[in-house]
């Protein structure tokens, strides 16, 4: 794969003694557009703990490129599955998004202009004008997550990470959602963690499916069949308005 920004080679992990993943070989290149698929309890959690650095590989490896070149760290943008913010706490739109660029500057230090620049970039790119006074706790599930969206990529980060991004979100904004990840995959990385296969498929380029190993796809146009196979699991194809979901039916499988 070229321009590869993060290599995983046989790397396994997992919580007190229990592997939960094995022998884990993946590359995700510059402005890739990965969706992670797989059961609950398969390892895309693990998997995202990994790369965020988070958690330490009990085996093998991770390692990051910029500009083709070995780091030691990656700046990637994280948007968690359930919204973490406390809504009642007094902290605006703007607010949110600048705690983004904390990394940025130490401790005593105060933004740069550049900074604010960069705030006010995101925000018309999230489609928050006018909403940059709001407190959090008045907005709505849509305007909630382009605001962490925003936090996520305000500081450049050279890939995303999205945990179940439609968690909280209507279907109303959801064309919306993905219609942004499809613009901030121009500049970037993105990795789409989703148990909505269906949504996955229609914007992805690639796929990861992980059931405690991981089986890549380089494409996202993958049978339903491929599907079954590797999560070990029958799936139906279901309408739904302008978006087919595939949907996993019930099944039982004993993990490694």
């Amino acid at each position: 794969m070229n321009n590869s920004i993060i290599k995983i080679e046989n790397l396994s992990a997992g919580y007190d003694r229990k592997t939960v993943l094995h022998d884990i070989n993946l590359e995700i290149s510059e402005k890739d557009f990965l969706g992670i698929i797989g059961p609950n309890g398969g390892g895309k959690t693990t998997l995202m703990k990994v790369i965020l650095g988070l958690l330490k590989p009990s085996e093998g490896e991770i390692k990051f490129y910029d500009n083709g070149m070995p780091v030691e760290q990656l700046e990637i943008g994280y948007l968690p599955q359930y919204n973490s913010i406390d809504k009642k706490f007094p902290i605006s739109v703007y607010e949110v998004i600048l705690s983004g660029l904390n990394r940025q500057k130490s401790l005593f230090s105060r933004f740069t202009k550049e900074h604010y620049e960069r705030v006010k970039e995101t925000i018309s790119m999230m489609g928050l004008e006018g909403l940059e006074n709001k407190p959090i706790g008045q907005l709505s599930g849509g305007q909630m997550q382009r605001a962490l969206l925003g936090r996520a990529i305000v500081s450049n980060p050279k890939a995303i990470i999205l945990d179940e991004p439609n968690t909280y979100i209507d279907k109303r904004f959801e064309a919306r959602l993905y219609s942004l990840l499809e613009e901030i995959n121009k500049q970037r990385a993105v990795i789409l963690v989703s148990h909505d296969i269906g949504s996955v498929l229609q914007t992805v380029k690639s796929i990861a499916c992980v059931n405690g190993t991981l089986d890549y796809h380089p494409q996202s146009e993958v049978s339903a069949e491929w599907i079954e196979e590797k999560l070990q699991c029958p799936i139906e194809l279901l309408g739904h308005g302008e978006l087919p979901h595939r949907v996993l039916k019930k099944h039982n499988h004993d993990m490694l």
